[in-house]
């Protein structure tokens, strides 16, 4: 009996993991400009993590790969436990 709970509960949290990736997958318009931002970025992964964080809760995204934070307000002013930039 104890095998099949295991089991069970085993299951469901890869379901359920799997499930999560999907409904938190970015928007299009998030992956696209991300995409361009994080272009020339030496850790890629890290950079559209964090720019889709930033563009999911700002709704917009700087030009360019760096820089011109000023085109987004709440995009520059995002800041970490650190309090530094959250977003690159």
């Amino acid at each position: 009996m104890k095998l099949a709970f295991v089991t069970f509960l085993l299951v469901s949290l890869v379901l359920s993991s799997s499930f999560f990736d999907l409904t938190t997958a970015g928007s299009s318009f998030c992956d696209t400009k991300c995409g361009e931002r994080c272009a020339k970025a030496g850790e890629m992964d890290r950079c559209l993590k964090y720019c889709g964080i930033c563009c999911e809760k700002c709704q917009c995204v700087p030009s360019g790969t760096y820089g011109n934070k000023d085109e987004c307000p709440c995009y520059r002013d995002l800041k970490n436990s650190k309090g530094q930039s959250k977003c690159p």
